[in-house]
């Protein structure tokens, strides 16, 4: 499997991994980097991440594959400019964190072209942007998550699939709804908690001496706001439904953590804290693949 040219629109750090793994793999020859800063994609091409620079979405048309990895919110845009252009035989994909509005935003930009298009999201990331943190391991074991619709053709899903399994990465398949409801969960919750507390703490009258006093606990906890705020504002905004109702289950469980507490319930605190290392350990071993 082998894409002669492939345009990266957003070369950060998804974009640019995705083009840094292909290229190791011998899966493309050249790749065209597309962003809206001059300076990132100068970065990108000193780094060896793409070999040449384009502007305009539009100029991404031509090539045999395209990812767009940028914020969800400009998918429209970007699949708007693409579709006029958009051969037969080229295939788009995506790495957006959230599915249905970019399925939507596809079904409204590409008309009948949106059958080119293959859904797809990299569960893998970090809390660093831009193409100096790019990595030709970023997908090594991790998931990827396609989500093809039903006017894709069985070879053009097949074809994205292999491209993402030369970046190393494990491919699986699932409905638009259904991801957007789990990574609403094990995704989107945690980074808006981590921006949560950051902003709680920072807003308190001792911020200095509660950062100055802190440690790897809460390093590591609030690792997720080192994140890209337009990124997750887009995020957030469009996957809003799912995200408030796993909002509203932790609030619960943070209800019912209270009485523990204020009562000095030793035993009870225990057997949570138990239960939540215990469960924690088998989904570290592989318990739940």
């Amino acid at each position: 499997m082998r894409f002669e040219k492939v345009a990266v629109v957003g070369v950060g750090l998804i974009g640019g991994s995705f083009a840094l793994a292909l290229k190791a793999a011998g899966s493309c020859r050249h790749v065209v980097g597309v962003g809206r800063s001059r300076a990132n994609l100068e970065s990108a091409l000193r780094l060896g991440v793409i070999e040449s620079i384009a502007t305009d979405p539009a100029e991404a048309a031509g090539c045999d594959l395209v990812m767009v990895a940028t914020p969800v919110a400009q998918f429209e845009r970007v699949l708007t400019a693409l579709a006029p252009g958009l051969r037969v035989g080229s295939l788009v994909t995506d790495g957006g964190s959230t599915k249905r509005d970019v399925v939507a935003a596809a079904r409204k930009a590409l008309g009948r072209k949106v059958a080119q298009f293959v859904p797809g999201h990299p569960i893998a990331g970090a809390e660093k942007s831009g193409a100096a943190s790019a990595r030709v391991d970023l997908f090594r074991d991790r998931r990827v998550i396609l989500t093809p619709l039903a006017e894709n053709a069985p070879g053009d899903v097949a074809r994205v699939e292999a491209a993402w399994q030369v970046t190393g990465a494990r491919v699986f398949r699932m409905d638009p709804e259904t991801h957007d409801a789990v990574l609403g969960a094990v995704s989107h919750l945690p980074h808006l908690l981590a921006y949560a507390l950051v902003k709680e703490f920072a807003d308190r009258g001792n911020a200095a001496q509660l950062f100055s006093n802190s440690a790897g606990g809460l390093r590591d906890f609030t690792r997720l706001a080192s994140s890209h705020p337009e990124m997750w504002r887009d995020i957030c905004v469009a996957n809003r439904d799912k995200l408030a109702d796993e909002l509203g289950a932790f609030e619960s469980r943070l209800r019912a953590i209270r009485p523990m507490l204020e009562a000095g319930d030793g035993a009870a605190l225990e057997k949570l804290f138990a239960d939540a290392r215990d469960v924690r350990e088998k989904w570290l071993q592989g318990g739940f693949e």
